[in-house]
């Protein structure tokens, strides 16, 4: 939402139903991309004529993929794994308009270099962050900047959750010039 903000267009935020389980063998970028895509699905076979945004994001450690942890002890299990390790982050996004045949999906993968963590740090951050809905559990916008080295990516806002670069190029092949004037978008 916050992200999208940015942009300075009209929009609603739908929450698809979406069973977001890797299938076997599915590498973190195909993970990815399908769940971007099947989001965007799941929220266009309702609003048909809109111009759908899905987007999905994996961490992706040494081609495992690392989802939500859902919960404490699984964020503690993923931090100790990543720890003093690279990490990239898988962020898929899809834009599809069902009315107009529009159908599109990009990633955007960031590599991050995770520090050499205790176990006091981690568990400090997850008491203050609380990051179980976020990819490998590190919440970048927030205090989880401090578990990172270095972050290498060619769309900064990916590694967040959406990267807009790319958000915008499709938004534009799909129809929607962001820098129109507000009259010519009506």
């Amino acid at each position: 939402r916050e992200l999208l903000q940015r942009l300075q267009i009209a929009f609603s935020v739908v929450s698809p139903e979406v069973d977001e389980s890797p299938l076997a063998g599915e590498a973190p970028a195909a993970l990815a991309r399908r769940l971007a895509l099947a989001k965007a699905k799941a929220v266009a076979a309702n609003f048909p004529e809109a111009v759908v945004i899905g987007s999905d994001q994996v961490a992706d450690l040494n081609g495992r993929p690392l989802g939500k942890p859902g919960n404490h002890s699984n964020a503690v299990a993923q931090l100790r794994q990543m720890r003093g390790h690279s990490v990239v982050f898988q962020t898929a996004v899809t834009v599809v308009c069902l009315q107009s045949g529009f159908e599109q999906t990009d990633l955007a993968a960031v590599k991050v270099q995770f520090r050499h963590l205790t176990d006091d740090e981690i568990e400090n951050y997850l008491q203050a962050e609380q990051p179980y809905d976020c990819a490998g559990s590190a919440k970048s916008e927030g205090l989880g900047i401090s578990l990172l080295d270095a972050i290498e990516n060619d769309d900064p806002t990916a590694l967040v959750g959406l990267p807009l670069i790319r958000t915008c190029r499709m938004l534009r092949a799909a129809g929607i010039n962001l820098l129109q004037t507000r009259e010519d978008r009506s």
